[in-house]
């Protein structure tokens, strides 16, 4: 028999978000299920290049910490966690996982992990059997990027973590599972919901997408009335209370910061949305436009209402290629005629740099304190200090190098009151290019492990 409902916390809603959240989600009330969202487009190809670095690293490291603070309310409370904190390398955060419970003197810890969504090892023989993979923005195959890829990752669904929580894991570890499966799975497994019941896949969709940033939903980065957010030092991530015909009510933990109402979910609904009607994940395709929304007071949402249709045949490909470099620097000028200053020398510098002959694919100036955010929409101003950031992109690693040897002249050979420049020269650092991708579902056979400690 199903449960007739179920708690689902959010604990992080990105690799490097509140480190305290886990802890206060395990311990300051009742839970059944701690949800950690650690990945980004991007984050893949850092986890990579660690991995290339160190066969044991390619893992979101914070989740080591997190599972010594929260596993004895794991265990003690018998709550599960589900993380894609796995990035590149599930089997290596298993073990540190393990390594953890052996020194808090944890046993019975069953660990699963889910591979089988990293096709780098793979390209080749993908491309050979006819999945051209083209750039979903600019057409272009994978192909002519292959030898410069950092990572290819593909967005698994909610099955395999579902399995593995049949297999009895009390710790899931994925790779690059997409965020609204990590909270979708628990409500699959727990109220026996079929894969193709559309509608509740959907809605579980839909809250794994309120659950994904952490406390964006409860009043962080809140664009509505923030100022009436109260005590967000103490923050109060939000949990997702489920019920087993889809409807689930967004919530958090009395006595913590930050507010749930109708504004805030809101918010977080339409965040990283494209077309409302068809929003696409490997599991559904859910209807935004569908969702109702009733404010029940007392930091309490009720979401439901929400349809949706059968998912496609496609999986997502996340692949990321080396693009040549960048570096940015800035120097602050200061009152009277700030801006003009700032100006001035990011002219004189422009100059510089085309009198050397140095080519760039892009030169980009903020004038921040002025209009570096609102551009041509930024109304007339005389600020105090306008700062004044560059950066350069180039495929010519010397020519990006060079740049950052001409910042510091300025001070002596530009306009007057300027100051801030610190740290030394800037370094080139290497442009990660994101590259996105559809494959077929039949070319992928994900794999679920479980161990216990």
């Amino acid at each position: 028999m199903s449960k007739q409902s179920i708690r689902i916390a959010s604990g992080q809603g990105f690799w490097g978000d509140l480190l305290t959240a886990p802890l206060a989600q395990v311990s300051k009330g009742q839970v059944d299920y701690l949800m950690l969202d650690y990945l980004a487009e991007v984050t893949m190809s850092i986890l990579q290049k660690q991995k290339n670095k160190n066969p044991e690293l390619g893992y979101a490291k914070d989740l080591v910490q997190t599972c010594e603070d929260v596993l004895p309310y794991l265990m003690e409370k018998n709550i599960k966690l589900i993380t894609n904190g796995g990035g590149v390398n599930p089997e290596a955060a298993r073990d540190a996982v393990f390594a953890v419970a052996r020194k808090l003197g944890i046993k019975g810890l069953k660990i699963g992990i889910v591979v089988g969504d990293n096709i780098l090892p793979r390209i080749d023989e993908l491309i050979e059997s006819g999945h051209t993979m083209k750039n979903m923005e600019s057409g272009e195959p994978i192909a002519d990027v292959k030898d410069k890829l950092l990572s290819a990752n593909v967005y698994l669904g909610a099955g395999p973590v579902v399995e593995a929580l049949k297999q009895g894991a009390n710790i899931i570890i994925t790779g690059r599972t997409t965020d609204t499966g990590l909270t979708l799975a628990p409500m699959i497994y727990e109220f026996g919901w079929s894969m193709d019941d559309w509608d509740k896949i959907s809605a579980g969709t839909v809250a794994g997408h309120i659950n994904e940033c952490g406390a964006q939903a409860s009043g962080g980065n809140f664009l509505g009335d923030w100022k009436s957010m109260p005590d967000m030092a103490n923050v109060g991530f939000p949990i997702i209370e489920a019920y087993p015909d889809g409807t689930f009510i967004v919530t958090k933990h009395e006595g913590t910061g930050g507010a749930v109402t109708r504004e805030t979910v809101s918010e977080q609904l339409l965040y990283e949305i494209g077309n409302p009607e068809e929003y696409i994940t490997p599991d559904c395709v859910a209807d935004f436009t569908s969702i109702h929304l009733e404010d029940l007071g007392n930091n309490r949402v009720k979401v439901y209402g929400i349809t949706g249709k059968p998912a496609t045949p496609f999986f997502k490909v996340s692949a990321s290629y080396a693009d040549g470099y960048v570096a940015f620097s800035t120097l602050t000028y200061s009152y009277p005629e700030a801006y003009e200053k700032a100006q001035a020398a990011d002219k004189i510098l422009r100059k510089r740099l085309e009198n050397l002959g140095l080519q760039f694919d892009e030169i980009r100036t903020e004038f921040i304190g002025m209009n570096a955010c609102y551009g041509p929409l930024a109304k007339p101003i005389e600020p105090n200090e306008v700062m004044m950031r560059v950066g350069v992109r180039s495929r010519d690693y010397k020519a990006v190098e060079r740049f950052g040897k001409e910042i510091a002249p300025l001070i002596l050979t530009g306009p007057p009151s300027v100051t801030g420049f610190s740290g030394g020269r800037p370094k080139p650092s290497e442009v990660v290019a994101y590259f996105p991708a559809l494959i077929s579902k039949s070319v992928l056979q994900p794999t679920v492990i479980v161990e216990e400690v």
